[in-house]
């Protein structure tokens, strides 16, 4: 997975918990840690829903690992991050023109 496709999942995941956070008036991290403690929604209605946003939040953690992860490699290779920027760029333009 290319780091812009990393990016791309942690923008789409963002909006997706924002949407969450604004809809029961938590943010993400707080919501995951109670999730996580076992409390359960008072309303039934609910359930869905937190089940989604638990979802979405450990995938984003697992996103948020990966791009680490990936920044560190090109690091190491390479570290000056605007040739990691460039690199991405040309790709992302040359699978685009595929």
């Amino acid at each position: 997975m290319m780091l812009t496709d990393i990016l791309q999942d942690i923008y789409a995941l963002e909006d997706e918990m924002r949407d969450y956070e604004r809809k029961y008036g938590v943010l993400s991290e707080t919501f995951y840690e109670s999730y996580r403690a076992g409390e359960e929604p008072p309303d039934d209605a609910w359930v869905r829903d937190w089940t989604a946003w638990a979802s979405a939040y450990k995938v984003w953690l697992r996103r948020q690992e990966q791009y680490q992860g990936a920044v560190h490699a090109q690091r190491v290779k390479a570290p000056i991050l605007i040739e990691e920027i460039e690199r991405d760029l040309l790709d992302g333009f040359a699978d685009n023109a595929r």
